[in-house]
């Protein structure tokens, strides 16, 4: 019999499927609620935000926001603009989710695209371009007589 773990909790666990539930529900109503302008400020509803992930912590405490301004300009305003904002988003949050404890919100600026462009540069670069399009020499040349058998 395989002895019993002290902790079954792991730090380096990835999300339970209950805070994975609960990001999908948060990052799907603030996208509602963003699209339907909402938010009584006028300078939020004249954006187009895009909320890519909520990540939400293991004591469903805390959430962390992923949101993207259309076309990717003008992010610093958009955070702060939600920031300023997110009494009033917590509370429509609340009444929609229907969650023991609404959340904190925190919201950050998604940079996976940023990093998507960084990669395909880094792709397109001369000397990788040369190095993936290199034909794949023959690795056996010298080497393995048991295929021959």
């Amino acid at each position: 019999m395989p002895p019993m773990a002290k902790n079954r909790f792991n730090e380096n666990a990835g999300p339970t499927q209950r805070q994975l539930r609960v990001g999908e529900l948060i990052r799907r109503t603030l996208s509602e609620v963003l699209m339907r302008g909402e938010i009584h400020d006028p300078e939020l509803n004249r954006m187009s935000i895009t909320v890519s992930e909520a990540r939400i912590t293991s004591d469903m405490r805390v959430a962390t926001i992923f949101v993207l301004p259309l076309g990717g300009k003008g992010k610093a305003e958009a955070i702060k603009a939600l920031a300023r904002n997110a009494y009033e988003l917590r509370r429509i949050l609340g009444k929609v989710a229907k969650l023991k404890h609404t959340p904190e919100l925190r919201f950050l600026a998604d940079e996976t695209f940023d990093r998507m462009d960084e990669t395909h540069r880094l792709l397109t670069q001369d000397a990788v371009k040369r190095d993936v399009d290199k034909p794949a020499d023959t690795a056996d040349e010298g080497g393995d007589e048991s295929d021959n058998a």
